[in-house]
């Protein structure tokens, strides 16, 4: 059986910013909690949200320590703003880090026990109930989707990198206004699109059946290959802004059904470095995990390979991978781990990792600790 459910509303719109004090009172929150980082903050983007609330009678707290990749401790201190200000929802303002952690605080803020208690690989999906504290998400950026994602990936205390995953955590509202990631410097349009690029491709290749989130990753793929490279050369293309949103949402309405090695390896790899970008990450594995992936039964019976091209715009599916490399090389990213000081010494941490992730379970062919060691040797 497979388990097909959209429950977020989106409002997706040049100016959407200015219905966040409508969709607050719809879903019922009066006192809520910012979250976001002090970079988002410095850009003027919390002024934009604040603005759109002028003339309301409300001081809204903000916590915007937000790390790149965060992390338990930092859903500890934004819990305790949360409760001390006896706040009732969460606006989440920023990339997907913002999001995750606004995620993270929605559920330790409404339930007893530490973060690990509510990791999927720890049985936390149990855990989480409909006590959890409403979120409103409005992305900065353009690759996570976690505005619409039912999932948080956080490290714990003790260095794991793990996801978050409930019904409970998906966003009561996206608010995607495309305006708010005009500007964004090129590398992390980049590295954010790819990660788009990557949501896309490996929930289509997950072997779950569920054709409409195949259709979905499939023309969101179309999109972000069409349009990542514009976005990425003109800060100030909108067109190339609101194709990538949708892109970067589509990628995660669709991964519902689950991604893939890319995501275990990068899951693993950013939680023994957290200073690595996980959409550099994706890019990086994308390649050696096609090739991986051309062998699974599934993908030879859908032909998928042949359907992933034909969104690339490629002549031929034996182009994909050479296709991704030059597309990472073009966009001034990393195409290989060494250049982020990567050894083959992390290996076998690495490969613990990815074995244990969340993601590692619907790869559409099953990876042995060789198998990721092939993978990461390819992608050095």
């Amino acid at each position: 059986m497979s388990l097909i459910n959209y429950i977020t509303q989106i409002q997706f719109e040049v100016g959407a910013i200015a219905l966040l004090p409508a969709e607050c009172q719809r879903i019922g929150i009066t006192r809520p909690l910012i979250v976001t980082d002090r970079g988002v903050r410095a850009a003027g983007l919390v002024d934009r949200a604040l603005d759109a609330f002028e003339g309301a009678d409300m001081a809204l707290p903000i916590y915007d320590a937000t790390p790149p990749n965060p992390n338990e401790s930092a859903v500890r201190e934004a819990v305790a703003m949360f409760r001390e200000c006896d706040c009732d929802g969460i606006i989440a303002i920023g990339g997907g880090s913002a999001i995750d952690l606004a995620k993270g605080v929605a559920v330790c803020a409404r339930h007893e026990g530490p973060l690990k208690r509510f990791a999927v690989i720890e049985g936390g999906l149990a855990h989480i109930t409909a006590a959890t504290a409403p979120v409103i998400a409005v992305p900065t950026t353009a690759g996570t989707g976690s505005e619409v994602g039912r999932g948080a990936i956080l490290i714990l205390d003790d260095g794991r990198k793990v996801g978050v995953i409930s019904p409970h955590v998906v966003p009561k509202s996206a608010i995607c206004d495309p305006a708010l990631t005009v500007g964004l410097p090129a590398a992390m349009t980049a590295a954010t699109g790819m990660d788009a690029i990557a949501h896309c491709l490996e929930t289509f290749m997950a072997p779950a059946f569920n054709p409409p989130a195949d259709g979905i990753a499939l023309d969101g793929l179309w999109r972000a290959w069409r349009f990542i490279s514009a976005a990425t050369a003109d800060p100030h293309n909108l067109e190339a802004r609101t194709n990538m949103m949708s892109a970067s949402l589509q990628g995660a309405l669709a991964f519902q059904k689950g991604l893939g090695c890319v995501h275990s390896l990068s899951h693993a790899l950013g939680g023994i470095n957290p200073r690595l970008h996980h959409g550099t990450l994706n890019a990086i594995f994308l390649p050696a995990v096609i090739t991986f992936n051309r062998q699974a039964a599934t993908m030879t019976a859908e032909q998928k390979t042949l359907r992933i091209a034909q969104a690339m715009g490629l002549a031929d599916d034996s182009q994909i991978e050479t296709a991704l490399r030059d597309m990472t090389r073009a966009l001034g990213l990393p195409t290989g781990l060494r250049e982020l000081g990567v050894s083959e010494a992390m290996f076998p941490g690495i490969i613990q990792g990815a074995l244990a992730d969340h993601s590692h379970r619907t790869n559409p062919r099953e990876a042995s600790a060789e198998d990721y060691r092939w993978m990461l040797e390819a992608s050095m």
